[in-house]
């Protein structure tokens, strides 16, 4: 049986956050559970676990259902959201491919 995965305060109240703006923009639109979920391709299930705050659910059907209900991600327009992503890239090309840990130095010394 595999261990509960522990997230920080700061990333569960974020999750919180996210999970009650998109029930409350759900219900504003008067929209059941079932028509939002049919609208995201995804079940009712994963639906009522994406609005309780369930941080195993995956970040795109979380972000697709926001996005459907009229939560504002990040920018709001595709085409500033595109700009920033374009320069992060850029900025991603000017640094180092991989990062190596420092070797540590064995203790031989029996």
């Amino acid at each position: 049986m595999s261990k509960a995965r522990a997230f920080s305060r700061h990333t569960r109240e974020a999750i919180d956050y996210l999970a009650v703006q998109i029930k409350s923009f759900r219900k504003q639109r008067g929209w059941s559970e079932r028509e939002l979920a049919e609208r995201a391709g995804i079940s009712r299930a994963t639906l009522q676990k994406i609005e309780a705050g369930d941080p195993g659910c995956s970040v795109g059907l979380v972000f697709e259902v926001a996005v459907l209900v009229g939560i504002s991600l990040f920018e709001a327009d595709t085409e500033s959201l595109a700009a920033r992503t374009s320069q992060t890239r850029q900025t991603l090309s000017l640094l180092p491919k991989r990062i190596r840990s420092k070797p540590r130095e064995v203790s031989d010394d029996f």
